[in-house]
């Protein structure tokens, strides 16, 4: 019986990831596509307080802790992300944010203090429905994948809305090699440091979330000098 209602708890989680999801889905094609005077940078900062605010309203309405557990987290992760983005656009000129009519931190646009929360949490809560419904090794196979098609997928498409771009680095198509390791790097940190924080108060996620970042910014410094003076000797 307990293990009936426990299926029945996840495809009720996975059900609300998906509606969420596909819902926002639909409000990010009608808003990038509406034929109205805003710039970019605008238009992302709007959808990615939709998503904060839809999250929030289903984790309350649902009165599903981890669910609003696992969405502190990754938020306070995505304001931490401002960092690497702007080591990587201000000291190494690698990336460039243009002016797309939102205010900046340092060199970076600000819509990307919350940007990093959606693909977070999409690989998170992948992670743990794959954990509890298979084992540890398949959702760190899962999560390792997915970081790779979500933060590839992001970096040869956003590039159309007039987003960051990369630039002086080994690319294909308009994905910037240097950068995969460290995203499928903080994808599985993600995931890996929620599940030893999730039940542990706001400090002590703020804690991993900013050694998660640390993490990030080192590898991507790492890949970016190890790949680049392979390619240019």
């Amino acid at each position: 019986m307990q293990s009936f209602l426990k299926s029945i708890h996840l495809e009720t989680r996975e059900k609300d990831a998906f509606v969420v999801h596909a819902l926002f889905s639909l409000i990010c094609i009608l808003m990038i596509v509406a034929p109205v005077n805003v710039r970019t940078g605008i238009r992302l900062f709007v959808l990615v307080i939709v998503y904060d605010l839809i999250l929030v309203f289903v984790g309350w309405f649902r009165k599903d802790r981890d669910w609003l557990q696992l969405w502190i987290f990754v938020s306070i992760l995505s304001l931490f992300q401002v960092f690497p983005d702007w080591f990587l656009s201000a000291q190494l000129k690698i990336l460039v944010f243009p002016e797309d009519g939102l205010f900046k931190i340092g060199t970076v646009s600000g819509y990307m203090m919350g940007l990093w929360t959606i693909p977070l949490f999409i690989i998170v809560f992948v992670g743990e429905q794959m954990e509890k419904r298979f084992s540890s090794g398949k959702a760190a196979l899962g999560v390792g994948f997915l970081s790779l098609i979500m933060f590839g997928g992001s970096e040869q498409t956003l590039w159309m809305l007039e987003s960051w771009y990369a630039r002086n680095v080994t690319m294909v198509g308009h994905v910037a090699i240097y950068i995969l390791i460290p995203e499928i790097i903080l994808g599985l940190a993600t995931w890996y440091g929620y599940k030893m924080v999730k039940s542990r108060n706001v400090l002590y996620k703020t804690i991993a979330a900013f050694g998660i970042m640390q993490l990030y910014l080192g590898s991507a410094a790492y890949f970016y000098f190890v790949l680049e003076t392979l390619v240019r000797s």
